[in-house]
């Protein structure tokens, strides 16, 4: 978020206990426009980035599309929950069963309502932490729960290349686009490398592509082809034909991102209210509203147009198990994620990038440790599942569990932000009352289906 939508949004907190009120106690309608200023939706384009040349050219979006709902460029499913019942996506070993459309569902604003349990997505293999959503993310500093990546586009090579979501690599993705869609690919970025040539580029079919699986005594590790770091194809190429191929996947995935910032929520009730519409809002709704930027104390980091202020906080969460059998203990957020993605080749600042966004730190703080990126709540009432783990089941939760400030401390890492905040029955659900008012009419329809 920008730091002036940030002093914004805070200063209309502290603007509400200076408006009129009414004999209810309550601000007066004008009073309480006022306040809310700094949380109207932001109807227009997502802030530019320098780091991707074609993020707003409309062809690249188009392509992005195409790419975004063909499982095409994945390789073969790992976990043998794959077992082609309902909500998997295939059977252990079927390859090309995942799509970015996959675990951001269309149909239900881009969030994973398809996986079993509906909570961590099921794709190669189960993921760690719930699949975040899509709508309004173009507005975020940085991405994944964690931090990890600083771009759309970094992050989409880094689902292709995690064996628990596409387990594909970028040898194999490009050789895919060069196979089947190389005629999109080079009306937009010219001539492709000839990654037909197999003297140069290992040729990877689908079944071949990724990480198998290896047991041990020890536990499970995995052998991978077609990525950095893989002993194999990719690293045993030559250092030009690995940056061809980089470069390759890197523009594929700007494309993909130049689709996904068109993905928006839209303006709510709660916005309609704040053009005047006294019929709008409910009066629970109202006073959830209040209680939003007041006593509640939500606003102080769901904050701005977006009801995010894209930071890092721990909410003490204790892990508890999702999906019948995972628990995501010891997670440290945002510390080590930030620290991965200073690292990262593929970051802003590196050599593949088009212009650094400057949205990492110079180096993690300690206060990053178990701290997860503050999520939107713009279209966020519906969603299945609520924190990075997915363990709260309902919004109705979610209220209660910063009502009663976290979890014990010693269940997570790092320090917990929250403290009680002695809310009753009556203004929790209000407050969810309000959360709903946030709802969109989302994106349009021909954004919801391949082109």
């Amino acid at each position: 978020m920008a730091p002036e939508r940030l002093v914004a949004a805070l200063a209309a907190a502290a603007l509400l206990s200076a408006c009129g009120s009414s004999p209810g106690g309550n601000p007066t309608p004008d009073g309480a426009r006022a306040a809310f200023a700094g949380l109207r939706y932001d109807d227009g384009p997502p802030p530019a980035d320098p780091s991707d040349r074609v993020a707003d050219d409309e062809r690249a979006s188009v392509f992005g599309q195409k790419i975004f709902f063909d499982p095409f460029l994945s390789g073969p499913l790992i976990e043998g929950d794959n077992d082609g019942t309902g909500g998997t996506l295939g059977v252990k070993g079927d390859p090309g069963k995942v799509a970015c459309s996959s675990c951001h569902v269309p149909a239900s604003g881009f969030v994973d309502t398809r996986s079993p349990h509906r909570q961590i997505s099921l794709a190669a293999q189960w993921t760690a932490r719930r699949t975040p959503e899509l709508l309004e993310v173009a507005f975020a500093p940085l991405y994944n729960w964690d931090g990890r990546r600083d771009a759309i586009w970094n992050q989409a090579i880094g689902v292709m290349e995690s064996d628990r979501e596409f387990n594909s690599g970028r040898l194999f993705v490009a050789e895919q686009v060069f196979r089947e869609r190389r005629a999109d690919y080079e009306a937009l970025f010219g001539a492709m490398p000839p990654l037909d040539d197999d003297a140069r580029f290992p040729q990877l079919s689908p079944g071949e592509a990724g990480c198998t699986e290896v047991l041990t005594r020890s536990g499970s590790t995995f052998s991978c082809r077609g990525k950095p770091g893989d002993g194999a194809d990719y690293d045993g190429m030559a250092a030009p034909d690995q940056h061809a191929v980089t470069v390759v996947t890197v523009n594929v995935a700007k494309s993909v991102e130049a689709y996904v910032r068109k993905l928006r929520c839209g303006p709510g009730r709660f916005d309609r209210w704040l053009d005047g519409d006294d019929t709008a809002l409910t009066e629970s709704e109202r006073r959830g509203a209040d209680l939003f930027v007041g006593r509640a104390k939500c606003v102080s980091c769901h904050a701005g147009p977006s009801f995010t202020d894209g930071k890092f906080h721990n909410v003490g969460l204790a892990p508890a198990v999702v999906a019948v059998a995972f628990v995501d203990e010891g997670d440290t957020g945002a510390y080590d994620g930030v620290k991965a993605a200073l690292a990262d080749p593929l970051s802003t600042a590196g050599e593949f990038s088009d212009g650094d966004r400057h949205a990492l730190p110079s180096a993690p703080e300690d206060t990053l440790l178990g701290a997860f990126r503050t999520p939107s709540l713009r279209c966020a009432s519906e969603h299945p599942s609520y924190m990075h783990t997915g363990q709260i089941r309902t919004l109705s939760l979610a209220v209660e569990f910063h009502d009663r400030g976290g979890d014990a401390p010693g269940s997570y890492p790092g320090t917990n932000e929250l403290s009680p905040l002695g809310l009753t029955e009556e203004e929790r659900a209000d407050l969810v009352a309000f959360l709903g008012t946030l709802q969109g009419v989302g994106p349009p329809a021909e954004l919801l289906a391949a082109p």
